[in-house]
């Protein structure tokens, strides 16, 4: 079992390199709305509901996935590294891939503010994320979110020997899909 945590800010192509990934691999990509997007239309975003059950439906589903016989998975996330739950949830989710044998590989993602910017508004983005729809809300979070939260490590503060970061700023998805494909042997 492969898990590629495919991480960074928001609007850096996380899912849609993640998609180009799962095309030239065997790995099953479970971007980070697929809960959200679940959860959203009950609870608002941020209250303790939401939170838990987006909680709640990664876990299980990390936990089932990480027992069958899948040959991996593909996970994007926003890991706001000012955040001591973040890690603890990161450190959690490669536990029970690890627990089990299974491999688990970081992909940090970087890329240029007005290029992200460009990037929150792409049809691929809007079709597969249905709370980025509205385009000056999801914008404002965008920007709210980096002013109040560091998004991207600093250097070495990620240890983990399968790891790679990787400016994207002008680089394809098919194109960043297969440095990851190379670097880890995919």
């Amino acid at each position: 079992m492969k898990f590629i945590l495919l991480f960074g800010p928001q609007a850096v192509g996380k899912m849609t390199i993640g998609q180009e990934l799962e095309k030239m691999t065997d790995l099953k990509l479970f971007h980070n709305h697929m809960t959200i997007d679940l959860v959203q239309p009950f609870f608002d975003f941020d209250t303790d509901a939401y939170r838990r059950l987006v909680n709640l439906f990664r876990h299980e589903i990390f936990e089932e996935a990480s027992k069958s016989k899948l040959n991996g998975m593909i996970f994007t996330y926003v890991w706001a590294f000012d955040q001591q739950s973040d890690w603890d949830f990161v450190n959690e989710v490669c536990h029970t891939f690890e627990s089990k044998g299974g491999e688990v590989y970081f992909v940090e993602l970087e890329a240029d503010l007005n290029e992200r910017l460009e990037r929150n508004n792409t049809p691929n983005r809007l079709e597969h994320k249905p709370t980025k729809r509205n385009i000056v809300q999801s914008e404002h979070h965008l920007r709210v979110t980096l002013e109040n939260h560091r998004l991207n490590s600093t250097e070495n503060e990620i240890t983990r020997e399968n790891y790679i970061r990787i400016n994207n700023t002008k680089l394809s998805p098919t194109e960043v899909a297969k440095i990851i494909q190379n670097k880890f042997d995919l």
